[in-house]
């Protein structure tokens, strides 16, 4: 059996341990270590492996061949930023792709993303890099979700769905087919779009309603 490619994921919270066990269970790749710039977790053992230091220590790490990373980070800008920063300094951005999903043909996925359990992606959607599809969403065919977004656990995207890069779409949410959700939107848990949100605003509500800034 060939020996497996080495993964460094950065992050060691709540999310990290789900990335951490679809990696485990799709086993493509084999994890060395964690990082996380939070010096309180730093040596420490997270979910089975060790904090070896910050995310710039990959650098010191790296002098030979660079494993590939993951970003293992909820927060859509910080997760952004430090993808961003390792691709700049050339470390590859793996996916990670729960065996219990559902892919649909010509469905796409980009680089540094996790699909997690129960989440089905139909044919013909583009997911961006380093989005994350959390637990049990859906998204049917033809949508296009941009960089950086989160789609929370039950968030429903109807056919034709295009939602825009860093935007939250919370738990529960459903859009209806063809709504367009701007970039770096927060979409309230529980919502239901039935019209276009635009980029840099909350909205909440059945219908969803724009909050006061």
């Amino acid at each position: 059996m060939d020996k497996r490619p080495a993964l460094v994921i950065v992050g060691a919270s709540g999310h990290a341990k789900v990335v951490i066990d679809i990696v485990e269970k799709e086993a493509r790749y084999e994890i060395s270590y964690l990082l996380d710039d939070n010096p309180a977790l730093q040596g420490k053992v997270f979910f089975g492996y060790r904090v070896t230091g910050a995310t710039s220590s990959i650098l010191a790490g790296a002098a030979g061949e660079k494993p590939s990373t993951l970003v293992a980070i909820g927060n859509n800008e910080i997760r952004m930023r430090i993808a961003g920063w390792l691709r700049a300094n050339g470390f590859e951005l793996a996916r990670a792709v729960h065996p219990q999903s559902q892919i649909g043909r010509a469905a796409t996925i980009g680089a540094g993303t996790a699909v997690m359990a129960g989440a089905v992606v139909n044919s013909d959607t583009t997911i961006g890099e380093n989005v994350i599809v959390n637990t049990g969403a859906t998204i049917d065919h033809d949508c296009v979700v941009g960089d950086g977004a989160h789609i929370a656990p039950g968030a429903h995207l109807c056919g034709g769905v295009r939602v825009g890069s860093g935007t939250f779409i919370g738990a529960g949410t459903v859009i209806i087919p063809g709504v367009r959700v701007g970039s770096n939107t927060t979409v309230g848990a529980g919502s239901t779009l039935l019209e276009d949100v635009p980029e840099n605003v909350k909205a909440a509500g059945s219908p969803a309603r724009r909050l006061p800034a």
